[in-house]
């Protein structure tokens, strides 16, 4: 912190200008980054690793067992991320650790629904008659021949999944319940430039922009991974 250069304007010395404490609005965007993606990475990895299993177990058992899961799921994916996150934090307090978890928990019917999807297809595949046939058991056929055949499109939904875990998590933190100061976020650094936009419209701006090209990048990455990992997609389209 500099008192002195409190809601200084961007200049050589800041780039981006200074907040209502003199810190350098660079620097805390920066660090920022670091959080959103480490949000993004958990959440995305807490929604895929229990969305892959509840998606597994109701293509592999059926019946009874699929409909219980997928029931399951639909009872998750109707409390959503915010909802979520103030349950947990009423109970926990607010925190980054405790809005990764909602976030999280909001993903996991998400990954459940697309990996059961996507079992259901290859389990009728050929192949997988010919493993049977080999003598492989069905839960070795899981693990050898559909788990890696659902991976291409889990991970183009993991990368569009990463882009809206940054967006709530910039508004989980904007509401007080994501990450707590004096940490930086960029949802904590937009509630805090709200008050200030009339005399230092920069504290609002260069968040917001990180958070929209934040959010852009990742969607064209996930548009260029399912360009390169769909068998169906050419150069310029389905071919």
């Amino acid at each position: 912190m500099n008192v002195q250069a409190r809601l200084k304007a961007p200049s050589i010395s800041h780039p981006f200008g200074t907040d209502q404490y003199g810190r350098d609005i660079l620097s805390r965007v920066m660090i920022g980054a670091v959080n959103s993606v480490i949000v993004g990475l958990v959440t995305v990895a807490i929604g895929m690793s229990l969305g892959i299993l509840i998606g597994l177990s109701a293509a592999y058992y059926g019946r009874w067992i699929d409909e219980a899961l997928m029931r399951f799921a639909d009872l998750l994916f109707g409390f959503p991320a915010v909802l979520t996150a103030i349950l947990i934090t009423s109970v926990l307090g607010p925190s980054i650790v405790n809005a990764m978890l909602a976030i999280g928990i909001f993903y996991i019917p998400i990954f459940a629904r697309l990996t059961r999807a996507v079992a259901l297809t290859i389990w009728q595949r050929e192949f997988i008659d010919a493993a049977r046939a080999g003598g492989i058991s069905e839960l070795m056929i899981t693990w050898r021949h559909v788990l890696p055949n659902t991976l291409s499109p889990l991970i183009i939904q993991g990368t569009i999944q990463f882009a809206i875990a940054i967006l709530a998590e910039a508004g989980l933190s904007y509401l007080g319940l994501g990450t707590q100061p004096p940490h930086a976020s960029w949802g904590r650094m937009l509630n805090e430039a709200q008050t200030f936009m009339a005399i230092a419209p920069w504290m609002s701006i260069f968040p917001g922009i990180a958070i929209a090209w934040a959010v852009l990048g990742f969607n064209l990455l996930g548009d260029g991974l399912r360009d390169a990992l769909d068998p169906q997609m050419g150069q310029f389209g389905y071919k």
